[in-house]
């Protein structure tokens, strides 16, 4: 069993992943002022909360959009486990064909999501990865991933439009009752998650369009959960597709499992 950390701006996910799959999803802040030492503590918590010992780890893998603090993180594991910990970037064997413009500047955590999808899921595909951004990656029958899109995320939006305008609230990100909201809270919940759900949609269709083909759709990603179940598409919700990817990457590149 090893540990899978993907970095995102907002949440680092942490999991175990093993021959029986994933153990378990937890999110943690991404904090760019803590220590080696506090991240450390965050791992060994998360790993006794769910009845795991850091030394019994025989590895551990990390995606990061974040750099800056990899290093960190790296030695907060290997406080934690004893191990090194292998990082995702270009240099590994990906086993993936990228057919984008510039491929090295392909985010690790698309990379990693593309790993997954392909295979485990039917090809075509589409990847909605819903974090800070919500992208959308697409991928051929053969495979190859021939590019995407970047939406700012529905939390980034929400709370850019709260913070620059002066009378509408905080709220918590939940479907109202109604599409046609009846009071300020409600309407600003309708936008959030129905104009959402209602984005993804269309750009599922426009994505299948330039594709030739109706494709496997497959959502992950923090906000991933409220979104998707409001989605007249047929979207498969996966909140594991990262620690599964991860791990077949680690296992690629000669990790020990």
């Amino acid at each position: 069993m090893i540990l899978a950390v993907d970095v995102g701006n907002t949440n680092i996910v942490v999991g175990t992943v093993g021959r029986a799959g994933v153990a378990f999803v937890e999110r943690i802040s991404t904090d760019h002022k803590k220590t080696d030492l506090e991240y450390a503590v965050m791992f060994r918590t998360i790993l006794e909360l769910h009845g795991i010992n850091g030394e019994d780890l025989c590895g551990s893998v990390i995606s990061s959009v974040v750099p800056n603090i990899n290093n960190t993180l790296c030695t907060a594991i290997r406080k934690v486990t004893g191990e090194e910990s292998m990082i995702v970037s270009r240099d590994l064997d990906l086993g993936l064909d990228i057919r984008i413009d510039k491929g090295a500047l392909l985010g690790s955590d698309l990379i990693v999501d593309a790993v997954a999808g392909i295979a485990e899921y039917p090809l075509p595909l589409i990847i909605i990865d819903m974090g800070t951004a919500t992208t959308i990656s697409a991928i051929d029958a053969e495979g190859r991933y021939l590019g995407g899109a970047i939406i700012p995320g529905a939390s980034v939006a929400l709370e850019s439009m709260v913070s620059r305008t002066a009378q509408l609230p905080r709220i918590s990100f939940e479907a109202p009752p109604k599409a046609i909201g009846k009071n300020t809270i409600d309407c600003m919940k309708s936008g959030s998650v129905f104009g959402s759900a209602a984005m993804l949609d269309g750009m599922i269709l426009r994505f299948e369009e330039e594709m030739g083909h109706e494709a496997t759709v497959i959502a992950t990603g923090g906000l991933a959960r409220f979104i998707v179940p409001h989605c007249r598409r047929k979207i498969i919700f996966d909140d594991t597709l990262l620690l599964k990817g991860l791990y077949l990457i680690y296992k690629k590149n000669g990790g020990m499992i």
